[in-house]
């Protein structure tokens, strides 16, 4: 594994919003701004005690403001008053399951609060650059892969149409308003800190630690990338560094962000088993609905045009997130159960 450089030069002192700051990426990647020395405000709906952010300390070293994303006064007056620079858009409602079942929060927490904050932005002169999160679900399902930049949005289900609007809505602005966003698409999240126990690589784990078989809610033949959680991190800095440097050649421009090693859900599992050395046998359910089928993205235009590769391999990731999760489980072993929460991605 190479170095995880950080520029220090770039981000020192830097005003710098992260949204979805107690989430899954947001965690890590506010360590990561932290580690560079920039001037962290984070927005947070929901307090997390599990989160990775307030678990760490890391929070303690930003301002935190409390309030909801879909609140454009609050935004305009966050961006004005700490004379925000530079704008990590990551707070999203992310689990399938439920925006299948409350389409309507869905859709006002990712495609509403979007438009709010790109609108608090460009009424935002300070503001130099924006990095929004989308998703590989924001293409929908595709006859062809592996997705490139060039394939269309066409997103069917709530949540993949969510980030099918989020991302046309990010286009919108820097196309007619030539505000300074980049959108990037990335594949299935993973790492420590994810308390979703209902994603694949944290309920194999919690499994595995509790010496039960690990359960497979589809058939197991799904295929996704699965992207290490530090790897995003890393990216979203990169690309805004990025923007910085070519922010007429790059505004309005989405990037995929993959290690390009597509896998089955079967194939996760088994390689989580093997790097935690275990031997139980997962037990497939086969009880998914209005998921894609097979998903996974190129990542040649980051690699050409932003000169990116990832730091982690799957392996390398993989045994990160398991010690992650024996250093978590072993701190709860003496402790009261601590209730975790989706809201972690929407503040």
């Amino acid at each position: 594994m190479e170095s995880l450089g950080i520029n220090v030069a770039f981000w020192r002192d830097r005003p710098t919003l992260v949204t979805g700051a107690t989430g899954l990426v947001g965690s890590w990647l506010v360590k990561r701004l932290r580690a560079a020395q920039a001037d962290v405000v984070t927005l947070v709906r929901d307090w997390v005690p599990a989160s990775e952010a307030v678990r760490s300390g890391v929070l303690d070293q930003t301002t935190v403001v409390r309030g909801d994303v879909r609140d454009r006064d609050l935004l305009e007056r966050v961006l004005g008053e700490f004379e925000i620079d530079t704008v990590v858009h990551l707070a999203a409602q992310t689990i399938v399951g439920i925006a299948n079942r409350n389409p309507i929060s869905t859709f006002e927490t990712n495609i509403q609060a979007t438009w709010n904050l790109l609108e608090a932005c460009r009424r935002s002169p300070k503001v130099k650059q924006i990095v929004l999160a989308s998703s590989d679900k924001a293409y929908g399902d595709q006859e062809h892969l592996p997705y490139d930049e060039s394939t269309p949005l066409q997103g069917k289900h709530p949540y993949d149409v969510s980030k099918s609007c989020a991302d046309l809505i990010a286009q919108t602005y820097a196309n007619t308003y030539g505000t300074p966003v980049v959108i990037t698409r990335c594949g299935n999240f993973y790492g420590g800190g994810d308390l979703n126990w209902n994603r694949i690589i944290p309920g194999t784990i919690r499994s595995i630690l509790r010496n039960e078989r690990p359960v497979i809610r589809s058939d197991g033949q799904f295929v996704r990338d699965y992207f290490y959680v530090e790897d995003g991190a890393a990216a979203y800095m990169h690309l805004a560094e990025q923007l910085a440097a070519r922010p007429n050649e790059l505004r309005g421009h989405g990037f995929n962000f993959s290690n390009e090693k597509p896998v089955t859900v079967l194939d996760i599992v088994a390689e989580v088993s093997r790097v935690m050395d275990s031997s139980l046998t997962p037990e497939v359910r086969n009880e998914a609905n209005n998921e894609i089928r097979k998903q996974f993205l190129s990542a040649e235009k980051a690699r050409t045009l932003l000169k990116w590769r990832p730091l982690f391999t799957l392996n390398e990731g993989l045994k990160a997130t398991a010690r992650w999760y024996r250093d978590f489980v072993a701190s709860l072993a003496d402790t009261p159960t601590i209730r975790t929460k989706h809201a972690a991605d929407l503040s």
